[in-house]
């Protein structure tokens, strides 16, 4: 009964907000509150393909970060992944950078506040390093993948590359050992690197 009174609503809308890159995306739910609490569709393929996102997701991964940790910048070049994120307590500066060789928008990025408040996801395509900064006490992160995790296929970019020009909120955030040691852009090997398919 419930669920028949909730469905006569136009539910389970996603409003694709245009980035400064075109491929990369925020994706806005439609969001139902009331005394109990909240409902939102976080994902519909089809719904998804509507807004000009077709992939499909195979894997899903959830970490929890302390407040100034950041995760990033990550990709996969032998098993690509396009990535759709979220967070769902706290809230994260979340970044995607351009490595796509001969884009017109390489190195370059896009960011944008993810939270459990405001619910949105950010779509980061094939072709984009991807990382994260914990701007509260913790945040969880989740988000899909378009193709399983590979570690030899696993290229990282230091995140603060002077030449990519990430503002991280002015923080002097924690890293990982191996994070600490990824190369600038400019270092990474150019098959290591995706070619831009207009």
């Amino acid at each position: 009964m419930e669920y028949s009174r909730i469905g006569s609503f136009n539910l389970h809308m996603f409003e694709r907000v245009a980035t400064a890159i075109p491929e990369v995306a925020l994706i806005q739910p439609q969001v139902f509150r009331d005394a109990r609490g909240f409902f939102l569709e976080s994902y519909h393929s089809a719904k998804f393909a509507a807004i000009g996102i077709p992939d499909i997701f195979v894997q899903d991964n959830h970490s929890r970060s302390a407040k100034h940790t950041l995760r990033g910048l990550h990709y996969q070049f032998l098993h690509p992944q396009a990535k759709l994120c979220r967070v769902v307590r706290g809230e994260v500066l979340d970044v995607a950078v351009d490595v796509r060789r001969g884009s017109p928008t390489f190195g370059q990025h896009v960011s944008a506040i993810l939270s459990a408040e405001n619910m949105r996801q950010m779509y980061v395509p094939i072709g984009f390093a991807h990382g994260f900064l914990a701007l509260t006490d913790e945040a969880e992160f989740i988000y899909k993948c378009s193709d399983i995790y590979d570690p030899a296929g696993e290229q990282g970019i230091h995140w603060a590359d002077p030449d990519l020009a990430v503002d991280w909120c002015n923080v002097q955030p924690i890293v990982s050992d191996k994070d600490a040691e990824n190369p600038r852009l400019a270092q990474v090997p150019p098959e290591r690197l995706f070619e831009y398919r207009r």
